[in-house]
């Protein structure tokens, strides 16, 4: 009964951060053109400062999650799953921190297409994610 909830868990945490990376890709980080470039700065840390207080979290419980997960089942799946958590993580700390570490110091046109596409594979590692989540239930 536990293991079932943790599945459940599992794929809600990763639907509910998918949603968020969409979001974020085909909104939010698009909308950085449009900033004034005197207000950038401000936009920006106001952008990390309070996505941080959603992300993180979320992140970080589906690390706990893919880790109890493949502890109890291990199987193909909980292994992909917990592949892919760490290749999310990876690309996050590769690309995106660096990426938001250049653009604090102000706006780029250059650095925020470097994020926009980077981002967009860690995206579709998102959605493998929920992908991979959904078939170890069924």
């Amino acid at each position: 009964m536990y293991f079932l909830l943790m599945f459940y868990l599992n794929l809600t945490v990763s639907s509910i951060l998918l949603g968020l990376i969409l979001t974020i890709q085909f909104v939010h980080y698009k909308s950085f053109k449009f900033i004034d470039n005197e207000e950038f700065k401000n936009f920006h840390k106001f952008h990390t400062k309070n996505i941080s207080f959603l992300v993180v979290p979320l992140m970080g419980l589906e690390v706990i999650l893919a880790l109890l997960i493949i502890f109890y089942d291990s199987s193909l799946l909980t292994l992909l799953n917990l592949i892919s958590v760490a290749l999310i993580w990876l690309s996050t700390f590769l690309f995106q921190v660096p990426s938001h570490n250049r653009l604090s110091e102000g706006k780029s046109l250059n650095e925020i297409h470097k994020l926009i596409k980077s981002n967009l594979y860690r995206s579709i590692l998102w959605f493998l994610k929920v992908i991979i989540s959904l078939l170890i239930i069924i």
